[in-house]
Order: C-alpha cells, then sequence, then structure tokens
C-alpha cells in the first residue's frame, strides 16, 4: 500500500542518513512531479472517461481544492504550517499540527486506493506507484525537520506508524462508502482527491521543494512526472 511508504521513508532518514537539504529538495520535486503525473491521468482523465458530465470533474476538482486549504489554514494555525521543512526546528506544541497535517496530505490519496480496490483496479498500479514514491520525500523531509528538533527517533518512528494506520483507514473507509457508487460519485471522488492533491502540492510540497532544491527542483519535477507516465503507459 503506498501509504507504507510513509513508515519507510522516515525509518530510513532516521535510523540510517543524514541526507543533505539540497538532496532532500530534489526528492521533494521528484515527488511532486509524480503526483502531477497522478492527477493528470490517473485521477482526472480516469474520472472524465467514466461519465458523460464533465461539470463532476470541474465541481469534484474545486470542491477538493476548497476543502484542502481549508482544513491545511486550520492544520497551520496548530503548529503544522511547517511540517515537511526539512531545515525548521519544531516546538513541541507543534506535534498535534505535524500529525493532523500529514493525515490530511494523505487522505485524499488514500480514499482513491480504497476506491480502486472496489474498482477492480480502475486506477491501476500507476497510481499506487505514484502515491508510493510521492510520499518517501515528504516523509523523509517532515523527519528531517523532526531530527533537528531533537525529538526521540523511537518517537518519530511511532508517530509514523500512527499515521500509516490512519491512512490505511481511509483506504478502508474509500472502500466501503463506494461499493455501489454510482459512475457520477466515483468520477466526483477522484476529481476531489485531483483537487486536494493539487493543493497539498502548491502549499506544501512545491515550496519546500524549490526552498532546499533551487533551480533544480525543475529538472526533478519534470523527471518525475515522465517516470510516472512511463508506469501509466506500461499499466
Amino acid at each position: 500500500m503506498g501509504s507504507g511508504s510513509v513508515v519507510v521513508g522516515p525509518g530510513i532518514r532516521a535510523l540510517a542518513f543524514r541526507i543533505p537539504k539540497p538532496l532532500i529538495g530534489f526528492i521533494m520535486a521528484f515527488g511532486a512531479g509524480v503526483l502531477i503525473s497522478a492527477v493528470a491521468f490517473d485521477l482526472v482523465e480516469e474520472a472524465v472517461d467514466s461519465t458523460n458530465h464533465d461539470w463532476v470533474a470541474f465541481v469534484g476538482i474545486s470542491t477538493g481544492c476548497v476543502v484542502y486549504a481549508l482544513a491545511n489554514w486550520r492544520v497551520n494555525q496548530l503548529g503544522g504550517s511547517r511540517r515537511k521543512d526539512a531545515s525548521h526546528v519544531h516546538q513541541e506544541d507543534d506535534a498535534l499540527g505535524i500529525v493532523l497535517g500529514s493525515v490530511l496530505d494523505g487522505i485524499p490519496e488514500s480514499l482513491v486506493i480504497g476506491l480502486t480496490i472496489v474498482e477492480g483496479g480502475a486506477v491501476g498500479t500507476a497510481y499506487l506507484a505514484a502515491v508510493f514514491i510521492s510520499n518517501l520525500p515528504e516523509a523523509i523531509s517532515s523527519t528531517a525537520g523532526l531530527v533537528a528538533s531533537g525529538w526521540r527517533k523511537s518517537r518519530i518512528l511511532w508517530m509514523w506508524v500512527a499515521i500509516a494506520l490512519v491512512s490505511g483507514l481511509s483506504s478502508l473507509l474509500g472502500y466501503s462508502l463506494f461499493q455501489d457508487a454510482s459512475a457520477n460519485t466515483v468520477a466526483f471522488v477522484l476529481c476531489f482527491a485531483a483537487g486536494g492533491i493539487l493543493a497539498m502540492l502548491a502549499e506544501t510540497m512545491m515550496p519546500e521543494a524549490f526552498q532546499h532544491g533551487g533551480k533544480l527542483v525543475g529538472i526533478a519535477t519534470t523527471l518525475g512526472f515522465v517516470i510516472a507516465f512511463g508506469i501509466h503507459q506500461l499499466d
């Protein structure tokens, strides 16, 4: 499951390596490119192909964007505004915001995974691979900031395990809610997730990538997009 990489990334980062900030920025940009490809080809395209009402896609994307933006605004107030910043020194009071923010970032992806199971693989392995790849740099960057703040490694790992479990529950929720859903509902959910992911990329992931990776993030983002598109073509 894609959310499993949320644990793998911090585990590697916290227990084995100290990754330079420019490299963190590069891999975050790579993950952003992967998700942009997933949004375009595995979510929106799939949604448009599954319904005769194009307005469903527009409404879904807009709704997902607005809901994420509002939720992220609240998370920022709770201390999670710089959860993906590898250089930020987090305070003890930031813990709730970091957890809620990380869960918020993963919910749209996880819902689609559950929906994929319902549809018998309609979204496909390309999307699952995209989620897995993109979660790694997100988690590594967040963990770098927590390590810099002096958090115990065991505490960080248990926090990410809990987040991964919540992501898994979101997938289960997506599976249980949409078993008998209509084509329009499925299209709306796919586009809702697409809107949420796009908002997440613009508000959190890409700014942090540019901050640490500089001008090389353009190359990294394009590389991630191309590789994810290649996976989609092979699916």
